[in-house]
């Protein structure tokens, strides 16, 4: 964990690994590591066999990336199961997808963390580094993840961001110190240093499942991030 809560400057491709580190080891929200650890133990029936991750999810893609992708929290049987952001649920399925036909990522499908994916020029974040309970973290739990976001979103001119939900845009924007536009699906904004701001509806089965998010839709959103139209 981060000593004394300060954090440590982030200047090259493997610093990615070292806030791994201190993201995976992190206690900060007691209700986030007592439900993560529960659901790990317990397990959902269909994965009983397997060892699941149980800890924070750490930042997953290409180290040397200059676009973000930044999501809720992890699922509580996906990627708190499998220690991979959006890795093991129907939200992933959705996303790697997409970012498979925009040639983002080297394989459409991503079900476990040794499975092969790998992205291309792209790292995924999170308002939330642990499965939050009903999907649900509280604001006090975001606030205090909120520091490695902070950390990550200076460490380096990145091109664009991908916010996936309202919460994702909100988090993004406050933590830039940047007005904010008005949520909603494919919303632009622009920073004052050039970093492109990309809303979408966040791929969840609530969205996906009613309409409200089509693949078209998704593609589109993520055409605009990588400033293709």
């Amino acid at each position: 964990m981060i000593s004394g809560g300060q954090l440590h400057p982030l200047s090259c491709v493997d610093s990615i690994e070292l806030l791994n580190a201190e993201i995976i080891d992190c206690r900060l929200c007691p209700r986030l590591v007592e439900w993560r650890e529960l659901v790990a133990r317990e397990k959902r029936r269909a994965f009983v066999g397997e060892a699941y991750w149980g800890r924070p999810v750490p930042y997953f893609g290409d180290h040397a990336a200059d676009r973000l992708i930044v999501g809720l929290a992890p699922a509580a049987h996906g990627a708190n199961r499998t220690g991979r952001m959006f890795t093991g649920d129907r939200s992933g399925d959705w996303l790697f997808a997409a970012l498979y036909r925009a040639g983002v990522a080297n394989q459409p499908t991503s079900v476990s963390a040794s499975d092969g994916l790998k992205l291309t020029g792209a790292l995924m974040a999170a308002t939330c580094h642990c499965a939050p309970p009903e999907n649900k973290p509280l604001p006090s739990e975001i606030r205090a993840c909120n520091r490695y976001l902070q950390q990550l979103l200076a460490d380096r001119p990145w091109r664009s961001i991908l916010c996936l939900g309202n919460i994702a845009w909100t988090i993004v924007h406050r933590t830039l110190h940047r007005p904010m536009a008005k949520f909603g699906h494919g919303v632009c904004n622009r920073t004052d240093s050039g970093i492109l701001l990309v809303s979408s509806y966040h791929p969840s089965q609530q969205n996906t499942f009613t309409g409200k998010l089509t693949e078209p839709m998704l593609d589109a959103a993520i055409a605009l991030w990588l400033e293709r139209s």
